[in-house]
């Protein structure tokens, strides 16, 4: 599940990536929620981690899905997305 988790932040932060390409800003409304989902999908991993193994993986995903919400909304308020 961890890497699960690594897979849909990376995922998310290049779908930001390509929000961020102008005139494809929209693309923000569609990676916002899926970055929402990989956001709980990676506490739920790190959570259940076992507790002798590394965490790092679920870290990262929660790290990019967070880093793709916030800058996310940060474009749909700069474009004027968010009315």
């Amino acid at each position: 599940m961890q890497i699960i988790s690594l897979i849909w932040g990376i995922l998310s932060v290049i779908g930001m990536l390509i929000g961020f390409i102008p005139c494809l800003g929209a693309y923000n409304w569609i990676n916002i929620p899926f970055a929402a989902v990989g956001f709980i999908v990676s506490v739920i991993a790190a959570i259940n981690a076992d507790p002798n193994s590394s965490k790092t993986s679920s870290i990262a995903g929660i790290v990019m899905c967070g880093f793709a919400i916030v800058f996310g909304l940060i474009r749909l308020g700069i474009g004027g997305g968010i009315l």
